[in-house]
């Protein structure tokens, strides 16, 4: 047996990308899957997929602005399968822009999704934790953050907060939880899609067509953190392209 078999593992933002690719590489390992996302049908797609290849896993459409709803996926999770190992915080969007641009509303919604994001999901799934014993939090990150660029301030800022929060939530934590960050450079997902700057949006999708790698990449370190013993926690991994500066 694996150190992932037979875990509980509920995903947000699990419908493309980051999220389904290690959806995917954690059901092959034998984890009970927990899948939200706002897109239903690539959500109940990825599901029945997971399901034919004989993989246990229940999904809910969720919006991770909405408290209430990451607590109804944390209460799915111990619903279906009695408990919840790890919570996985992936969902995030990056609509970068330069400051002087004034995209007010895109700051917000940066800071909705990838800051409070996470925290509702903390507030759902801390209680429990603290109740089994056991738990794992992993929060998606970005290279982002580690070297802050022109048009990434508002964005950078958000991963960082999320940094911070993670690592007064790991010393808080005590011997019984584990905090993980994942910090992706360049991959190959939907990223752009939310950027409202057409030239800096085309201007993105060019680089990550010249250097991004496939998502798989991340799954593979979220299952590496997931997999060790109890009383080791994998903290920081950052995994870049190997021509990204």
């Amino acid at each position: 047996m694996s150190g992932i078999e037979g875990k509980v593992v509920a995903i947000t933002g699990a419908s493309s990308g980051i999220g389904e690719a290690t959806a995917l590489i954690l059901a092959a390992r034998g984890a009970k899957l927990v899948l939200g996302a706002r897109r239903k049908d690539r959500l109940e797609a990825l599901a029945a997929r997971i399901a034919e290849e004989g993989g246990q896993v229940v999904c809910l459409s969720i919006d991770v602005k909405r408290r209430e709803d990451l607590a109804a996926l944390v209460g799915l999770a111990c619903e279906a399968f009695g408990k919840i190992d790890v919570l996985i915080n992936n969902a995030g969007i990056g609509p970068i822009s330069l400051l002087d641009e004034l995209r007010v509303e895109d700051w917000e919604e940066m800071i909705d999704v990838n800051i409070k994001g996470p925290l509702y999901g903390i507030a759902a799934a801390l209680p429990v934790f603290r109740r089994q014993g056991f738990g794992h939090f992993i929060n998606t990150l970005s290279t982002a953050g580690l070297i802050v660029k022109p048009t990434m301030a508002v964005y950078a800022g958000t991963k960082n907060a999320m940094r911070t929060i993670a690592e007064g939530l790991r010393q808080e934590a005590g011997a019984d939880l584990r905090v993980t960050n994942i910090s992706p450079g360049f991959i190959q997902t939907n990223f752009a899609d939310s950027m409202t700057n057409l030239e800096i949006k085309a201007n993105m999708q060019n680089q990550m067509s010249g250097m991004a790698i496939t998502p798989d990449a991340i799954g593979r370190a979220i299952a590496f953190a997931i997999e060790q013993p109890g009383d080791v926690d994998i903290n920081e991994i950052v995994v870049r392209p190997t021509v990204q500066a």
